[in-house]
């Protein structure tokens, strides 16, 4: 028997050399490129040949109307983010309790918002007048509910806090990801559980939590298009009141689609950046270790 790793003799050459290497086809490939061209060529074509008047789109694209709801788009993105981070953030830790009145509090809450619609918490907000007429303390103060939760609040704090149900579960994982030796080390030494997330467990889980809270940065743009159901005037807002007065829907529709894709495509640009960063740096961590572990062996 021949050794299989022995060296391939002139004679074997020789009798192979005639032969042309021809490249596997992948006739698969062609057949889905060639629909998905032609689907494409499809609706671009219904979308040229079609009754849209492209400068109509052109003419409302930078509206005064159309710009200040995208203004309301990016300001509600901003608060409703800041408020979902900060309620992740404590309900997270909350979660985390020894305490289980926090830790059930925590648990109605993140099974609340997560179970049940945005658009539903929505409504809710806005009709909460129904349920409470006045906001205050009996005897010392108190408002009208309706005057306090406009278009405006009852918006900050359905998306907010049904931000902050999905936030509060990334930050979990964070925390769950930073090796619970480091916390043992903290107590070890006389840090309070507080002192030791602050200083010790949070700035690490960062690592692993700004990624994801990226992504919902540009799910919340998309996301306050929903309040336009209780009247907030973003960008979808403005675009229907205006088609609305001019019946020229696809065109409005058009210019709204285009300011949100514009918008998350500059989002996402930074989001890749980001992750690009503390890739890096998990990396060069991982490969500094690598690199010590090799030396000691």
């Amino acid at each position: 028997m021949s050794d299989a790793t022995s060296p391939i003799s002139s004679r074997d050459l020789a009798a192979v050399s005639h032969l042309r290497i021809v490249p596997r086809r992948f006739y698969g490939r062609w057949v889905a490129s060639a629909i998905i061209l032609a689907i494409l060529a499809w609706v671009v074509m219904a979308f040229v040949e079609g009754d849209i008047a492209w400068p109509v789109v052109r003419q409302f694209f930078t509206a005064p109307a159309i710009i200040a709801g995208l203004g309301n788009t990016l300001i509600m993105t901003v608060c409703a983010m800041a408020l979902g981070v900060v309620l992740g953030v404590v309900f997270a830790i909350m979660y985390m309790s020894p305490n289980p009145v926090l830790r059930s509090v925590a648990l109605f809450y993140i099974w609340f918002f997560r179970g049940t619609p945005l658009l539903l918490q929505l409504l809710i907000w806005f009709n909460l007048a129904l349920v409470f007429p006045t906001i205050g303390i009996p005897g010392l103060f108190s408002w009208r509910t309706i005057d306090i939760i406009g278009p405006f609040m009852a918006t900050l704090l359905g998306l907010g806090m049904n931000q902050g149900a999905y936030t509060a579960e990334v930050v979990r994982g964070g925390i769950l990801s930073v090796d619970t030796g480091q916390t043992e080390a903290a107590k070890a030494i006389g840090m309070t559980r507080l002192t030791t997330l602050r200083r010790i467990v949070l700035p690490q889980a960062m690592r692993v939590i700004i990624p994801p809270v990226g992504n919902e940065v540009i799910s919340m743009v998309k996301l306050t298009s929903v309040a336009s159901v209780i009247q907030y005037a973003e960008i979808l807002r403005n675009a229907q009141t205006i088609y609305y007065a001019n019946a020229r829907v696809i065109e409005l529709l058009i210019v709204a689609a285009g300011w949100y894709l514009l918008v998350v495509t500059i989002l996402q640009v930074g989001q890749y950046f980001l992750e690009r960063h503390f890739s890096k740096g998990r990396g060069g961590r991982r490969a500094k270790r690598a690199a010590v572990q090799e030396g000691a062996a």
